[in-house]
């Protein structure tokens, strides 16, 4: 009998997941309609906000600014530093590199901190 293999698809998926979550980059994941849909603890950590408060809120509920918005909509691929204000109500700089994915069959944004 063949014991699992680290290569097995499963197993690296829920390594990758791991290995994101626990992460030191912010990791922030939002559908088309810009809602949070998963972040990882590190993205929580910057902005203050448990991962269920987080994942109630929208891109438009933290980002000042989004002059990378239009970039990403247009080439599929954006980068470049956002304010975003934390739940405190204190603003951070956010460095990204961003871009869409399919997960899960859905299309959404990844943002990932630089």
């Amino acid at each position: 009998m063949d014991s699992v293999s680290a290569a097995d698809p499963l197993i690296q998926a829920s390594l990758l997941g791991e290995a994101v979550d626990n992460g030191p980059l912010p990791v922030f994941v939002a559908d088309e309609d810009r809602r949070y849909v998963a972040v990882n603890r590190r993205a929580c950590e910057l902005v203050g906000y448990s991962r269920e408060e987080l994942l109630a809120l929208r891109v438009d509920d933290l980002a000042e600014n989004r002059p990378g918005s239009q970039q990403l909509l247009e080439n599929g691929a954006a980068e470049g530093s956002i304010e975003l204000r934390r739940k405190d109500g204190t603003l951070v700089t956010f460095a990204y590199r961003a871009g869409g994915a399919m997960v899960a069959g859905m299309p959404v944004f990844v943002s990932v901190g630089v």
